[in-house]
């Protein structure tokens, strides 16, 4: 796809508002703008700030409503924890890299058959266990290698064929891009080429944390609801060791987390709310302050068992010589 081919229906994103600054030895060192929306548990908006409704490129933030299309067009996993995979930005650690290798193998196919870039793994530890063995990157290690991986298999459920399954053009992204739109309850205003090679539709913030309310408080059985039990249920999936998501979700029972990458971060919990966050200058470090000070002022949070993961993702520390020597603060 050229730059050309991107068509943008929409006002472009109008950028966001000072949200996160890092203080170091008392001194504001850097300040992050950005965007965020928070909606309560009926869908109504409780806050907003900077550009909420203009599109963004959600990045692997969209993946649960890709699920949605890969399901509702004829993929079947036995095991939720594999369609937690499928949603997964992971870390590419062993566990991870194994449940992949499997799902090739049950329709006779290998990492050879992905079509997303050969990379190291996104777990900075796996990725140096990778090196210190004298290997490189492959495709399997890649993050979004159970995205395709869950890609392949519809396709071969659909009887589609499995040559070009990333172009927006092959029914398989036909599919998932009408289940998309449908959960975001606007059209996506721009198709671009996500890192993984895959397209990426452009969606406001507002319905992104729209879509993700609606994952958490689907009818049980419903496809939505599917994803997003099965992503609660195996957060070390989806994300990894140490990872946002993996910790969002890990604190707060029911709290549904998903990354995507330039700064975008969305999370829902069943009766309190959703919020979605794009940091402009795509700094993942300031996604998660914000977000996690609109969560408590949804109510989320109060549990005395997730003070301390929400305290500590609260203000992550700034480190000067081995040592905190501060944090980043949320302005908001």
């Amino acid at each position: 796809m050229t730059e050309s081919s991107v068509v943008t229906a929409r006002p472009r994103y109008a950028g966001g508002t000072p949200l996160v600054e890092v203080v170091r030895s008392g001194f504001t060192e850097s300040r992050h703008l950005g965007s965020l929306v928070a909606l309560d548990g009926d869908g109504r908006e409780r806050e907003q700030v900077g550009d909420v409704t203009s599109p963004v490129f959600p990045r692997s933030a969209n993946k649960p409503l890709q699920g949605i299309g890969m399901l509702r067009a004829g993929l079947r996993l036995a095991d939720p924890a594999d369609l937690a995979l499928v949603c997964a930005s992971h870390s590419g650690e062993d566990f991870h890299l194994a449940r992949v290798a499997a799902l090739l193998r049950s329709v006779g196919l290998t990492d050879a058959a992905l079509r997303c870039p050969p990379d190291l793994p996104a777990g900075e530890a796996a990725a140096a266990a990778v090196l210190r063995a004298g290997g490189g990157p492959s495709r399997l290690q890649m993050n979004c290698s159970g995205k395709h991986a869950g890609m392949l298999l519809t396709c071969r459920a659909a009887g589609w064929s499995a040559e070009e399954y990333w172009h927006p053009e092959h029914p398989l992204q036909e599919q998932i891009r009408v289940a998309v739109e449908e959960f975001a309850g606007e059209s996506a205003a721009a198709v671009g080429v996500d890192g993984c090679g895959a397209p990426v539709l452009a969606l406001s913030l507002k319905a992104v944390a729209r879509a993700f309310l609606r994952l958490v408080t689907g009818m049980p059985g419903s496809v939505e609801r599917t994803i997003a039990d099965a992503m609660r249920a195996h957060p070390e999936l989806v994300g990894g060791t140490g990872r946002v998501d993996t910790r969002l979700m890990r604190a707060v029972p029911g709290l549904l987390a998903k990354v995507g990458a330039e700064g975008v971060l969305a999370v829902a919990v069943p009766g309190f709310g959703a919020v979605a966050v794009k940091i402009d200058d795509g700094a993942m470090r300031a996604t998660v302050p914000p977000v996690v000070a609109a969560l408590r002022r949804l109510g989320v949070g109060d549990d005395e068992s997730a003070q301390p993961a929400f305290t500590e993702l609260a203000g992550p520390l700034v480190v000067g010589g081995g040592q905190p020597v501060g944090m980043l603060r949320t302005l908001r």
